[in-house]
């Protein structure tokens, strides 16, 4: 008789604890993007997109903003803005505006990844204006910003013109002595959201901007990539513009380290690069090999001369983005690194990019 009845306490309590540790769906608001931005006397001014559940409602999303003095004050001031609980584990990315990106994000970051409930592989972007009206805009056809932001990094990042950052991959870098942290960057263009560059960071501050358009020489400087596509414009030819579009790029990138000095280096990058021709509008017959080794010469002189421009600008902003202190780092001792000042050092290095071109096929009518 008494097992019997410790038999349903204990399933009455079990039952209990269950019913109070539910989550019902249409109670809970899944924060899907959010959004930062540096306000008055410096303020965090928040933004967040909380997707309608219930398909009879005319709204697509909940839009709702809090300006405060921290990112968890924040948290506690939009709750009271819904009569749903707000739950972070759909976190799908998080958008900084430009003028706190240039303020510095570490805190911001390292806040986000002490919530055991936000993922690592959230995306990070800045945003080239102010995060949250990007946010709270309609582009239509698309009903949610968020979503179709993530989506727009997603695409560009697959074909290496942006790179795909993550709060794991910029903290990552942050505490790495090596290499400085990079974004994406999107921009309000109007009727639509566009990818306009990538955000360069010196520590977890932002310093400069590449723009999309030579995002994939940034991507050939940083490491191999199995796919991309660059338009090229080689300048007039007997009265005319010759242009090539260079498309299934592959490279696969070396690099070596030389110690000319005191605290002076020599740094190698070396790229190897295969793809085709997509477009050629010079009058060059690509079927002699002759004439098709000179257009693969024109087209890695241009790469490189792209690379190297794009490496003083990093140099001239002290901007260790592609990682060349990791390698620095790596053919010293322990103590010799220790002892360098990197950030003194830096700019002085001298860094040569070789580009090999290497035409896989050109089309059967060229």
């Amino acid at each position: 008789m008494y097992k019997r009845l410790s038999a349903v306490l204990l399933m009455m309590m079990l039952l209990t604890g269950c019913n109070s540790d539910q989550r019902i769906l249409e109670k809970l608001g899944m924060v899907q993007t959010a959004s930062y931005d540096l306000a008055e006397n410096d303020q965090l001014k928040t933004t967040i997109s909380v997707p309608v559940i219930d398909p009879e409602s005319s709204e697509r999303r909940h839009l709702l903003t809090a300006v405060t003095d921290s990112l968890k004050e924040a948290r506690v001031q939009l709750s009271k803005q819904i009569d749903l609980r707000l739950v972070s584990g759909q976190l799908r990315s998080v958008l900084f505006g430009l003028n706190l990106a240039k303020e510095g994000l570490a805190d911001h970051i390292d806040t986000l990844l002490r919530d055991p409930s936000i993922a690592l592989g959230v995306q990070v972007a800045v945003v080239d204006g102010d995060a949250g009206k990007l946010l709270s805009k309609t582009f239509k056809p698309n009903k949610d910003t968020g979503t179709y932001v993530n989506h727009l990094l997603k695409k560009e990042s697959s074909s290496n013109i942006i790179p795909p950052t993550t709060l794991y991959e910029f903290t990552r870098e942050y505490h790495d002595d090596g290499i400085d942290p990079i974004a994406p960057m999107v921009k309000d263009e109007g009727d639509r959201a566009g990818i306009s560059g990538i955000a360069l960071f010196q520590d977890d501050r932002f310093v400069m901007k590449i723009p999309a358009k030579d995002g994939i020489i940034f991507a050939l400087l940083q490491g191999d990539i199995k796919q991309g596509e660059l338009s090229l414009n080689l300048g007039e030819r007997n009265g005319r513009k010759v242009m090539v579009m260079f498309s299934s790029m592959m490279n696969k990138r070396k690099v070596s380290v030389q110690h000319i000095g005191d605290n002076r280096f020599k740094f190698t990058i070396a790229a190897s690069i295969q793809g085709s021709v997509l477009e050629y509008t010079g009058h060059e017959d690509l079927t002699q090999s002759e004439k098709r080794h000179k257009l693969e010469g024109d087209v890695a002189e241009y790469i490189r001369d792209k690379a190297q421009e794009m490496v003083r600008q990093l140099q001239q902003n002290n901007v260790d983005s592609i990682g060349i202190g990791q390698y620095v780092r790596n053919s010293l001792t322990y103590k010799a690194w220790k002892s360098l000042d990197w950030r003194k050092a830096y700019p002085g290095v001298e860094v040569e990019c070789r580009v090999k071109v290497t035409i896989k096929d050109y089309g059967k009518y060229m």
